[in-house]
């Protein structure tokens, strides 16, 4: 970006003056307004969570599952994973289909603290999903922080795909919608592709190996949510001018979700060469960037490793773009981005072999 460039030689320079925010439908300016102040309003200055007023907020922006099919022909419904630990799953798929789809397992933001598959934004969001890629999305609802903190996610997300290898598929789904765990594909965005990849490594370390029926094909990091004590020059720029995240955020999150007394300097936070241990196996990422994020200079070294690592990355950069912009069905790069996907997809999806003449 021009206006990350400075002269360090002349001392004396003013300050550079920030950058102006994209302009955006007022309808998406207010929405981000209302999430803003929703979050702030229950985040506390001590990491914690202020789950009374929380829960009337859940309530107000939760939209209930949907059996009828809608506009689109995506119908959903809830699929209990563990009740013990409050594990679930919204299911989003269409009416029918004339063969087997793919299966998206998507992981929702929130900054590891807040939300649900049930709220508004992540509800249509997979709606979209399920509709634009022509899949199966499993929406997950893993333990937040800081009730629950690391790795408390991640191995929510990993008993979530060993749910659906034991049951050979999609619980729910009749033989009208048949589905290929073979083809699976784990998506996510902010703390949601930070669980993606963790999940990812591990799925492929540990569990890929003695899986009967899932393999993971390829993951979708969407604006994941990286860190670290170093404040990258995207954070410095865009503080106070770009939504939703900003240095306070961004430290109350990680407050919140890392064991006691790490700093965001740990291994869930920052991956790096030298702690990212991926696993051989590994599945393909396309990486997503919004050119108005704070955190896209932590997810171009995110890319960076996985390059490094000889693991295949595709990213996929949206210029102006805020984070979480995908969720905003009234921007047309959200429209987009779901088309890059699609491709993405399309293009990891085993060719069956011809039978022999």
């Amino acid at each position: 970006m021009d206006s990350m460039a400075s002269d360090d030689s002349n001392q004396g320079a003013a300050a550079k003056p920030k950058p102006k925010p994209p302009p955006l439908p007022l309808s998406v300016r207010l929405q981000l307004a209302g999430l803003t102040a929703a979050i702030d309003a229950v985040e506390r200055r001590d990491g914690t969570v202020n789950r009374c007023l929380y829960g009337v907020i859940d309530r107000l922006l939760s939209a209930r599952a949907s059996p009828r099919p809608d506009a689109s022909g995506v119908r959903s419904y809830d699929v209990t994973m563990d009740a013990s630990r409050g594990i679930w799953a919204r299911v989003f798929a269409p009416a029918a289909a004339d063969r087997p789809l793919p299966v998206v397992v998507y992981f929702h933001g929130g900054g590891f603290a807040l939300f649900s598959p049930a709220i508004g934004p992540f509800n249509g969001v997979c709606r979209r999903l399920c509709a634009a890629l022509g899949a199966v999305v499993v929406s997950v609802n893993y333990r937040l922080a800081p009730e629950h903190r690391w790795p408390a996610a991640y191995d929510d997300g990993v008993d979530a795909l060993r749910f659906l290898d034991a049951r050979g598929g999609v619980p729910g789904l009749d033989d009208g919608v048949p589905v290929d765990l073979g083809t699976c594909f784990l998506a996510g965005e902010s703390a949601g592709g930070n669980i993606v990849h963790h999940v990812a490594n591990r799925w492929a370390a540990a569990w890929q190996p003695s899986a009967r029926a899932l393999r993971v094909a390829g993951v979708f990091p969407v604006q994941p949510y990286f860190g670290g004590v170093e404040r990258t020059p995207s954070e410095l720029e865009l503080e106070g001018v770009a939504p939703v995240v900003n240095l306070r955020r961004s430290d109350f999150s990680w407050t919140a979700f890392l064991p006691d007394g790490a700093t965001r300097d740990h291994p869930a936070a920052h991956v790096t060469d030298d702690n990212a241990d991926l696993a051989d196996d590994f599945p393909p990422a396309m990486v997503i960037i919004g050119g108005f994020d704070p955190l896209m200079d932590w997810q171009r070294r995110y890319a960076d490793v996985l390059r490094r690592k000889g693991k295949e990355v595709l990213v996929a950069e949206y210029p102006g773009m805020f984070h979480g912009f995908y969720g905003f069905p009234e921007l047309p790069e959200a429209t987009k981005v779901l088309q890059d996907m699609k491709a993405f997809v399309d293009s990891h999806i085993p060719t069956p072999k011809l039978a022999d003449a």
